[in-house]
């Protein structure tokens, strides 16, 4: 028994590619690297990059297999039976010289390969030096490197690998061809997987290894590590429960369940369904991620032209595309951002348990809102009919309004209230009273002002969220008042340096009800009372009135000083007092 473990050898090794042909998923690149070695074009220096397992190393021991193969094939490849080839696969081919930068990334590493530089090959023609993960060499290591890069003998030929190329410095890119490695499609796992079971003699459901490739996420060598470990678990039989248990992947068939009965608005059901998958001891958070997941895969599903995004069998994704057609795209988009709420909200939540449950509930929601008198409450509108409003109950009065931000835009007159509150307006316009019923919001345009006037800016921000269902507030107001609110914020908000400053230097007058006029010397002053929304809200709140309603001008009456450079100062300055103009004559001054 012992003598068979020492001979196993783990497939991310046995089925290493030997030759560019056997390389999986990087096609185009090969046959670059091929028609370069057989029409003679070589480099000084190559840089393959790309993520980790996609065979970066592998082909560039392949490069180097190829251009001191002996007898090479007629397509191109290495013969691996000359004693060069037989030499490089053995790993004691003194023409393959690799170093791992991520441990030997000193000058002196790099020193070590430049004095190797010197001694040509023995046997073949080329000696070729892979320094792997070359992003971790440090900056005196790139800089010793870089002459020796650009011009080594004949016969060296440097490969550099790095998974980070944005690390690389721009002299060393300059200094090499670049080849960008892809990642290996879901496909070509999984018909590469299947080639691997078939030769090892391994039973293998094409579901199992789709679900390995979608673990691998595109990495070959993770691929074969994750089937070396699922083939030992199962013995021989690499079923798709076995797969998804040995590597603790949740099935996607809670997934589909739980998104019928979004649709059904089953929230009981949802719950449940959640209740199975945490007492099979899947995370919460790992639940949430693989729901966004399955719905993002549904969004992708409903669209055809979008199904080669999906990255999975045909027979998987025509159930997603079956799925898809069941929901609007309205409500994909609405369930993506709730997940993605939780998601964040996650590792903050005191009951994390409560927060996906809640989740639950808001996506079985979607379709369908909370009946009054919940419905005023819930955040979510419908998604079937959004552009028609639910009519109200025989019973029910129609619920006020929301004021926007544009409603109370201009200073209200209207007539004393009656002992019996009526509804709030939504729109007012100067010296006219407010509407009695308001049926829904319109937003009233901002007057179009005379170009002769100055230019002015309207403070009034929109009433308070909790007052738009009240009715609005509208206590008398007199100057004095506004004046003592006025000191009072001023008093109350030393931080805010800039507005209170403008504050102090304004003249304010009373322009009609509500409406307040404030001159100002400088149009900067006019921005810090347009930028600070806070001053009419605290004066709203301390004079308990919500129609108060700022107008900052520039002052005309004050005479701008324009400040001149000191060669028009001076020329100004002759001009008014000739006397001094004779003056500088006189001593033969020079302006400058």
């Amino acid at each position: 028994m012992s003598e068979n473990n020492q001979r196993y050898i783990v497939s991310a090794r046995k089925y290493r590619p030997a030759t560019f042909q056997t390389v999986v998923g990087q096609k185009n690149l090969t046959s670059t690297l091929k028609n370069a070695i057989s029409s003679g074009r070589l480099a000084q220096a190559y840089l393959f990059c790309g993520p980790r397992g996609v065979g970066k190393t592998s082909c560039a021991r392949i490069f180097a297999k190829t251009i001191n193969c002996l007898t090479p094939t007629l397509d191109g490849e290495a013969c691996g039976q000359c004693d060069s080839c037989r030499a490089i696969d053995q790993g004691n081919s003194y023409n393959l010289i690799e170093l791992d930068a991520a441990s030997n990334n000193g000058v002196d590493d790099i020193r070590a390969i430049t004095e190797q530089v010197s001694i040509p090959p023995q046997v073949g023609k080329y000696r070729v030096f892979i320094i792997d993960e070359v992003h971790m060499l440090t900056a005196a290591a790139f800089n010793a490197f870089l002459k020796t890069l650009e011009e080594p003998p004949s016969y060296v030929i440097f490969i550099l690998a790095t998974t980070e190329k944005h690390k690389v410095i721009p002299t060393i890119l300059s200094r090499c061809q670049i080849y960008d490695f892809k990642r290996i499609t879901i496909d070509d796992t999984v018909d590469h997987l299947e080639f691997v079971a078939k030769s090892e003699g391994i039973s293998a459901e094409r579901r199992a290894l789709s679900v390995i490739a979608r673990k691998a996420d595109g990495a070959m060598r993770d691929a074969l590590s994750i089937f070396d470990q699922v083939a030992a678990s199962c013995q021989g039989n690499v079923s798709y429960e076995a797969t998804i248990d040995t590597l603790n992947v949740l099935d996607y068939e809670y997934y589909f369940r739980l998104v019928d009965a979004f649709a059904k608005s089953d929230i009981p059901d949802s719950l449940l369904i959640y209740k199975e998958i945490r007492d099979k001891g899947f995370d919460s958070l790992f639940f949430i991620g693989g729901l966004a997941s399955h719905i993002r895969d549904l969004m992708v599903a409903a669209d055809a032209r979008t199904l080669p995004l999906l990255e999975m069998p045909a027979d998987t994704a025509q159930r997603f595309r079956d799925q898809a057609t069941s929901l609007p795209l309205q409500w994909y988009y609405a369930a993506m951002k709730i997940l993605n709420d939780c998601d964040f909200n996650y590792r903050t939540a005191s009951n994390k348990q409560l927060l996906v449950e809640v989740t639950l509930i808001r996506l079985c929601q979607l379709l369908s809102p909370a009946d009054p008198p919940f419905k005023g409450e819930y955040k979510n509108p419908p998604l079937q009919n959004p552009t028609v409003p639910p009519a109200p109950s025989p019973t029910q009065a129609p619920s006020a309004p929301t004021v926007s931000s544009s409603a109370v835009s201009a200073p209200v007159s209207r007539p004393a209230p009656s002992s019996s509150p009526a509804p709030a307006p939504t729109s007012v316009s100067t010296h006219q009273p407010a509407p009695a019923t308001v049926q829904r919001p319109v937003h009233a345009p901002e007057p179009t002002r005379p170009s002769s006037k100055p230019r002015t800016f309207r403070i009034s921000n929109s009433i308070h969220s909790e007052t738009s269902s009240l009715e609005l507030r509208n206590t008398p107001v007199t100057i004095e008042s506004f004046m003592q609110a006025w000191n009072k914020f001023i008093q109350d908000n030393p931080d805010q340096y800039i507005l209170t400053s403008a504050m102090r230097k304004s003249k304010i007058s009373m322009n009609a009800e509500n409406e307040f006029k404030i001159l100002v010397e400088h149009p900067a002053q006019q921005q810090a009372f347009e930028s600070s929304p806070k001053l009419v809200t605290f004066l709203r709140d301390f004079l308990k009135n919500d129609f108060i309603a700022l107008k900052a001008e520039l002052d005309t009456s004050i005479e701008v000083v324009k400040i001149l450079p000191p060669k028009e100062f001076i020329a100004k300055a002759i001009t008014q007092n000739p006397a001094l103009g004779e003056f500088l004559k006189n001593i033969e001054a020079e302006i400058n």
